[in-house]
């Protein structure tokens, strides 16, 4: 069940009564009501976003990306 209100001198004030026993743990999280404004100009390509750590890591397996769940989880290589 989800309690909506405000925060007023520091206390949150809920938008109506609500009979909570005492000791009830409740989670308080802020409600973005305005959306963050969007970046202007174009949106940069995973490439451009990525781009510094392309090649960066060594001594890696030649087959890890056929194999990735062999070498984090232990699964069963694939056959080649």
């Amino acid at each position: 069940m989800t309690y909506r209100g405000r925060i007023k001198n520091g206390v949150v004030i809920l938008d109506r009564p609500v009979s909570l026993p005492d000791g009830s743990e409740v989670e308080v999280r802020p409600v973005d009501l305005v959306p963050p404004p969007r970046p202007s100009g174009p949106i940069p390509s995973l490439y451009e976003r990525y781009k510094d750590f392309i090649g960066i890591a060594e001594g890696l397996p030649a087959d890890l990306a056929e194999n990735h769940d062999h070498y984090i989880h232990g699964a069963p290589k694939h056959s080649p």
